[in-house]
């Protein structure tokens, strides 16, 4: 039974569908030893290959955190040479962004050669929460405008999910479970108040917190068990929040 390129690649974990995508259009995957096209079917019995490694079978997944710094795109090439989040990672076939941040957006990122783990942090039917610090104009936010966020505000594309707004120092913090984009500038921009910086701050268990700036790290299985299982509600998420990175995103 035959199968899109594509949908093969990530049944197999090697990537998200997207990136998948991404990688046959860059002539880094191949059948049975030819260059691979978008659309192409595979069978069972073909020999697909990420740039060179063999795909199926066994596979050592690694994920990592990395702070993503302002002007760096979130995507696995660039047809215009312009600076990408997988620029200094090229030596591992199958990495991929977990989801997306804006280029001039900052803060953390996950890269994973797992396309389930993509699947289980960006699906919303998982409901895993990402917290972004927003610094904005137009002043202090009233409570009429905090409970317009938390309600949902009317997008091109319709109202957005039920989301935590808490204020911070010239800003907020924006909790949500959903991920549309650039939807935190975008329901920040449509009640008065432009962003004029946006870090996100955790994912899921997963907290930005020791990284600087184009820093990155390796996770290890107690990294990634908080990741999945924060044990975490919008409830008590901060009274749990770290102190260090209370103390620097105030």
């Amino acid at each position: 039974m035959s199968e899109r390129l594509q949908k093969y690649l990530a049944r197999s974990g090697m990537a998200s569908r997207r990136a998948a995508e991404d990688y046959i259009r860059a002539g880094r995957v191949s059948i049975n030893g030819e260059v691979a096209t978008l659309g192409q079917s595979v069978e069972e019995r073909d020999e697909v290959r990420l740039d060179g490694q063999l795909v199926g079978g066994h596979v050592r997944h690694v994920t990592l955190a990395v702070y993503k710094p302002r002007g760096v795109l979130t995507t696995v090439q660039d047809d215009r040479g312009r600076p990408t989040i997988l620029d200094g990672f090229r030596d591992l076939p199958g990495l991929h962004p977990v989801g997306r941040l804006d280029r001039d957006s900052e803060g953390l990122l996950l890269l994973t050669t797992d396309g389930n783990l993509t699947l289980q942090l960006t699906h919303p039917r998982y409901g895993h929460q990402k917290v972004y610090r927003a610094w904005i104009e137009g002043g202090t936010p009233t409570d009429d405008t905090l409970d317009q966020l938390e309600d949902g505000v009317m997008l091109e594309e319709g109202l957005t999910a039920p989301a935590r707004v808490d204020r911070a120092g010239r800003g907020v913090y924006v909790t949500l479970t959903e991920g549309r984009n650039r939807q935190v500038r975008r329901m920040l921009e449509a009640v008065g108040h432009p962003v004029t910086r946006l870090v996100r701050v955790r994912i899921g268990g997963l907290w930005l917190e020791g990284m600087e700036s184009g820093e990155w790290r390796e996770l290890d299985e107690r990294d990634l068990h908080d990741l999945l299982h924060p044990e975490l509600t919008p409830q008590n998420v901060w009274e749990r929040k770290s102190r260090l990175t209370q103390e620097r995103w105030g």
